[in-house]
């Protein structure tokens, strides 16, 4: 979801040495094909140094998250001789629709669970699960286990309500994926670290920004850089939270933006939002939701609470007495509800503008062998370095002019109308 229209927006041009995977998001996880184009590809540099993007056509009928674990345990085995700390970051195509898995995960739930969709979706959980067991083992083979810091997490709440009947459920927390309540805001995740933490429960605030930061801190405590050695880059948005986890000491962040947002989603708000948790409140400005309910209420029926109707409707919530988000207190605390709106404004005075585009016709798979490529650069060569992006280069990237659509049409084939391509 980061881009992939030109080079310079793919992984080894933001700072990665290795990618295996995909640019896109909701493909098969067999054929690997989004739509009527492959996108999986190995990046990398060869012995030279010249960027490669290899794309994979010999991995077609082989499961991703199977893929995605032998991919890592090669890298384990690979880095172990490394004398510096290396950073591997593995998203997993699991569970994401479309809801694939080999029979043989499914035959494990073939006496307990009845319904074919959970069926399905436990056992692309269990293939997932045995890819994780896999890499802590090559960890343990490699002898870096003791030296390996290990996070999992996960993108957002369950998917609730939009897709049907699915096994997700957040409750007690309202909503799930795409809403701004706690069921979509709030995601499982653990850390482990042997001889650096003991099991406990952290219930500090944080973001997924607050990542860099504590992982920066993190190797540069190991003796291979300097002693907290200070990121030299603009102000971060993150936070080191590293004594939060490991000591359950108090956190440095107070607030976070959930989302600031004037187009509509599907199956997600329909007019302007934005939330902002500060401290113990939350405020939402517009549509939180849909999802809106608690799914599934034990002992009931999914509870549907209706979205707020209009782009001007307040909620302010409590989440520390009111972590299920029942109470809507807008109206009892006025000056809150002020202060909250005021700090939305001020962040969203900082954002770029919204950088969506429609569909263009020259990024069809069928210009490039049913292939999905960086299509703005393709009659250029691939870029010698990674750009810098800054809020200019971002702004000046994102621009697709109509010069830009009308050329590259002259040379390549159009959409077919009726193909459903890309949502952005």
């Amino acid at each position: 979801h980061l881009g992939m229209h030109k080079w310079a927006y793919t992984p080894l041009y933001r700072g990665f040495d290795d990618y295996f995977g995909y640019y896109l998001g909701g493909q098969n996880y067999d054929s690997h094909k989004k739509d009527n184009g492959l996108d999986f590809r190995s990046d990398y540099y060869d012995k030279d140094g010249k960027f490669v993007d290899e794309l994979r056509w010999d991995l077609d009928g082989r499961y991703s998250a199977e893929l995605y674990s032998d991919h890592t345990v090669d890298l384990v085995n690979k880095l172990k001789s490394e004398e510096n700390p290396f950073f591997i970051y593995l998203a997993y195509q699991s569970v994401h629709a479309p809801h694939m898995v080999p029979q043989r995960y499914i035959d494990q739930y073939s006496s307990h669970i009845t319904d074919k969709k959970e069926k399905v979706f436990a056992a692309m959980v269990s293939s997932m699960d045995e890819g994780i067991g896999n890499i802590t083992k090559a960890l343990e083979n490699a002898g870096l286990a003791d030296n390996t810091i290990i996070v999992f997490s996960s993108d957002n709440g369950g998917n609730v309500n939009c897709v049907g009947k699915v096994t997700s459920s957040n409750y007690p927390y309202r909503g799930g994926k795409r809403a701004l309540y706690e069921g979509g805001v709030r995601s499982p995740s653990f850390i482990w670290a042997r001889n650096r933490l003991s099991p406990s429960k952290s219930n500090a605030m944080s973001h997924v920004t607050d990542w860099l930061p504590t992982f920066w801190s993190l190797a540069s405590l190991q003796g291979k850089l300097k002693p907290n050695n200070p990121i030299k880059t603009k102000p971060l948005d993150g936070f080191d939270q590293w004594l939060a986890i490991s000591e359950n000491l108090p956190t440095n962040r107070t607030e976070f933006v959930i989302n600031i947002d004037p187009k509509p989603v599907r199956c997600g708000h329909q007019v302007s939002h934005a939330g902002l948790r500060w401290k113990e409140w939350k405020l939402i400005i517009g549509q939180g939701c849909p999802p809106s309910g608690w799914y599934p209420a034990p002992g009931f029926a999914d509870l549907e609470n209706a979205c707020g109707p209009y782009d001007s409707y307040i909620e302010l919530y409590n989440i520390i007495e009111d972590p299920s988000e029942t109470k809507n207190v807008s109206d009892k605390f006025p000056d809150i509800v002020k202060m909250l709106t005021d700090k939305i404004k001020a962040y969203n005075a900082t954002a770029v503008p919204l950088g969506n585009k429609p569909r263009d016709p020259a990024s069809n798979p069928r210009n490039f062998n049913f292939t999905w490529m960086p299509w703005l650069d393709m009659f250029d060569e691939v870029p010698d370095e990674a750009y810098t992006l800054t809020k200019e280069v971002w702004l000046a990237g994102n621009q697709l002019s109509d010069d830009d659509i009308s050329s590259s049409m002259e040379t390549c084939i159009a959409f077919d109308q009726d193909i459903d391509l890309v949502e952005f």
